[in-house]
């Protein structure tokens, strides 16, 4: 399976950004999709946005027309830029990446939108 790191969380301010990076050890034209999930503390894991490599994009209703999920092939990395953060966006954020046969997680970024 590949491996994926992601990076770029933290703390930020409510109406803060946040630009996450999922950096795969492998070629990300291998992978169908990918994307990113969050699972908020006590809460079940849930699906914020993908990207299929054609460049099809979709995403969470909590997120449209505030997070953009993109791609660098050259660099093996997946990004999500979040705008306008909510304390309802707080969360461990998780990169997959889908083959035909298998999906691969990253571990995680911690993301806190608190004041």
């Amino acid at each position: 399976q590949v491996h994926l790191v992601e990076s770029g969380g933290g703390l930020v301010q409510p109406g803060g950004s946040l630009s996450l990076s999922c950096a795969a050890s492998e070629s990300i034209v291998d992978f169908y999709v990918m994307g990113w999930y969050r699972q908020a503390p006590g809460k079940e894991r849930e699906w914020v946005a993908t990207l299929f490599m054609g460049g099809t994009t979709n995403y969470a209703d909590s997120a449209k027309g505030r997070f953009t999920i993109s791609r660098d092939i050259a660099k093996n990395t997946v990004y999500l830029q979040m705008h306008s953060l909510k304390p309802e966006d707080t969360a461990d954020y998780y990169c997959f990446a889908r083959t035909v046969a298998d999906i691969s997680w990253g571990q995680g970024t911690q993301v806190t939108v608190s004041s």
